[in-house]
Order: C-alpha cells, then structure tokens, then sequence
C-alpha cells in the first residue's frame, strides 16, 4: 500500500504541474501532525519494564549511537554534496524504523533481550534525530546552506545555541503539562472505582467490575483526546519531542488500535506527499551514497557500541544488529519538514530509503543462508519398539545411506523419506517412513 501511494502521489505531482508543494500555507503544520502521529506511535508500545531492564542500552543507543551514525552520515554526505544541509540529510536517515522492525519481530535468531533492544533503539532514537535535524538544519541555514520560508524552531533569530536550549525546554513544558493531565485522568478513574464499588461484591464477579469499566472508559476517551490535543499543539510549534515522551506514560487503553491505524495513515499520507515532492525530481547519487552510508554507519555502531548496549552479547545478535537499518515512516516524515526550508531534502531522502531497505533485506536474506549450514538440533527419540534411523545427506548432517533402514532400494524408500520429513519439523529431523 506505501508504494501504491507514493506512485498515486507521483502521478499527482506530474498531473498539476510545477509548483512545490512544501510552498503551500498548511503544508508545514500538515508535516508537524503526520511526524507528531509516527513518534508518538513510536513509543507508546514500549512497556517500562522492557525500557527498565534494558535502561543502559537504551541510553547508549540514543546518545553514542545516534550521534555515531549521524557523524559517519555526514561524513560521507560532506565528500558527496559539499554543504552545510550535507549535515542535515546524515541526521534524516540516521534512525531505525519502529514500523519495520516490529513487522521482523518474529526473526527466530534474535534473542529475546536483543529484540527488546532493537525494539527501544527504533523507538528512541526517532525524537533524538528529529531534535537533532531541528538543530542544525538552523545552523546550516545560517551557513547559507539552504533557503525557503518554513521555520523548524522556537526562535528563530536567536543564536543556533539559544535555540537549541528555547526549543528543548519548550518540548519539556509541553510534556510535563501533558504528564500532569495524564495524571489528573489516572487519579480520577482509580478514585472513580474505589468510590463506586460496592463492598459486597466479590473481586472476580462480573458485576464488581460494571462501575469501574466505566471509569476506565472515560480515562480512555480523556487520554485520547489529550493525546489529540497534544499532538496538534506539538505540530503547530513543531514540539514532537514532547509527543514521543508523552507515548511513554500516556496511554490510550481500549483506543490502541485506533493509534496504530492512524500510524499506518499517517504513513501512507507521508508516502504520497513524498510522491509529489519526488515529481519535482530526484537525485540519485547522492541518494544512493546516502542510503549506503547509512546501512554502514549502523554496522559500524553496532560493532563499537555493541559490547557496552549489552554486554555479552552473542555473535550471531551482534550480526543482526549491524544489519538492522531499516529507514521509513520518520524518514520520509523529516524530509517533508525539511523540504520548505532545504529544497530537493525529498529527491535524496526517498532514493536513500530505498537502497537502505534493499541492503536491509538482502543482507539478511545472506546472512540467514549462512547460519543455516549449522547442524539442526538432534532427532526426537522414537517410541519404543521402533528403531532410530540413521542420520541421512552430506555432512555435517551425516554420511549417505544406502536406503531406510526398514530395507528396500534408496530410489523407493530411500527417496521418500527424504521428501518426508516429520510434521513441523526441518530437513533432517526424524523422517517418516513411507
């Protein structure tokens, strides 16, 4: 569905002719809603829990990763487009999509604590890099290295540093705001139940829980609408960092779906505005060397970073997770807010996300064709009175036989029960003999 509205975005973009759209009067605060939606989706997966016991990683990934992978970006960008906004593209792409990598949750491989780290990682490291991009795409306009009309921070005829600080705190009184209602909704739902309960009723009764279900409910639709509310005040003074803590903390309940819908709304909004942004052109080489810098610099950060985000980290996690750039939602959503003020931001971003999602996928399509040359796991013990065939193929799964073990030549019984193997399991694990 994303490709399909970035060709229908494309088609429109062509269709009305020149005039960029980043331009029109809503088009900034239209960019602000759909970001503020991505990173407040970001986050308000997470359990406390899974961020508390992994709080070190989580830490070392937003600060030293980010700031890592943003470098060694830049780095390459400065050598390919020779500008300040060089900076700027490092910085866009140099997050990991929650989106994708929840979609590759189930990779079997991973252990269970270097998915939960993956998992934060592409959640945090979202509101680190759009703070970043604020910042010096403010610093690379006063370099002279872009132009446009829209704003990207709180104060914009301050210094770069007033700025950064002005922007920051304005994030952090726009959350604390939000923490307190949430908090103001919490106290009022619990007193709500203990208020109305009646004391006769047993706990685990149908009946204990009518008034209380209630509450919760009217929590819910309060937490919605404060997360509504909030997000179009962080668009309209481009606060997202407060949304993204915000999604820690506040949740919606029994409206979760409806926040997940909206992220896959927002997405293919995202997509098809990229589309008619990508109709005023492309630049492929520096997209390309974009998209290859940024699949190296997360394996570089994976390499150095990884013994200090988790410690005793296996080989094979540590190979996943140099292979896990994947760049999408957040990406394309920092292009669009780019745009106004750095023209051409979407014709690289959107060829660079592209090649980082094709090296994700292939890397680890060779990656998984490596490890399965390790031996499967042994046999299942047979029931008694059934003899245990012999291990069968070239090694290291064992040396051929000359057919099964029940007799017969190899191309009857033999043939089948190569083909045959049993109910759930790999090639090599106990074959039924047919």
């Amino acid at each position: 569905m994303a490709i399909g509205a970035l060709l229908a975005g494309l088609a429109i973009g062509l269709l009305t002719g020149p005039g960029n759209p980043a331009d029109l009067p809503l088009y900034t605060f239209t960019a602000g809603v759909l970001l503020a939606i991505g990173l407040y989706g970001s986050t308000h997966e997470l359990e406390a829990d899974d961020v508390r016991e992994n709080l070190r990683a989580v830490v070392v990934a937003v600060t030293l990763g980010v700031l890592l992978k943003a470098a060694l970006i830049s780095a390459v960008m400065v050598l390919v487009v020779r500008g300040p906004e060089a900076i700027v593209l490092g910085i866009a792409v140099a997050q990991i999509d929650p989106l994708s990598v929840a979609a590759m949750g189930a990779r079997h491989r991973m252990s269970r604590r270097a998915k939960t780290l993956l998992s934060a990682w592409a959640s945090f490291d979202d509101p680190m890099t759009v703070l970043l991009s604020f910042y010096f795409a403010v610093l690379a306009l006063r370099a002279g290295g872009g132009s446009g009309s829209g704003t990207v921070s709180m104060a914009p005829d301050q210094g770069a540093g007033a700025d950064f600080l002005l922007t920051t705190l304005a994030n952090v009184v726009l959350f604390g705001i939000a923490l307190l209602v949430w908090h103001l909704v919490r106290r009022l739902t619990v007193g709500r139940r203990t208020e109305h309960k009646p004391e006769h009723q047993p706990e685990g009764k149908p009946g204990a829980e009518g008034t209380g279900s209630a509450a919760a409910r009217r929590a819910d639709v309060l937490a919605s609408v404060l997360v509504v509310v909030l997000v179009l005040v962080a668009a309209a003074y481009m606060l997202v960092l407060a949304v993204a803590l915000a999604g820690l903390f506040v949740r919606v309940g029994r409206f979760k779906p409806y926040v997940n819908r909206a992220v896959s709304g927002a997405f293919l909004v995202a997509a098809c505005l990229l589309g008619v942004l990508l109709a005023q052109g492309v630049d492929p080489l520096p997209g390309l060397a974009l998209g290859a810098a940024a699949f190296g610099a997360q394996m570089v950060a994976a390499l150095l970073a990884g013994p200090w985000l988790v410690p005793g980290i296996s080989r094979v996690d540590r190979y996943y997770l140099g292979l896990g750039q994947q760049n999408g939602i957040t990406a394309i959503l920092l292009a669009l807010a780019l745009e106004p003020q750095f023209p051409g931001t979407a014709g690289v971003v959107g060829p660079a996300i592209i090649v980082v999602n094709v090296l994700h996928h292939g890397a680890n399509r060779l990656l998984d064709r490596k490890l399965d040359v390790t031996p499967p796991p042994p046999p299942p013990a047979l029931p008694s009175g059934r003899e245990k065939p012999e291990p069968y193929g070239p090694e290291p799964y064992g040396p051929e036989t000359a057919g099964p073990e029940t007799g017969g030549p190899e191309t009857a019984g033999g043939a089948a029960a190569r083909t045959s193997p049993a109910a759930g399991g790999p090639m090599g694990t106990a074959p039924e003999v047919i």
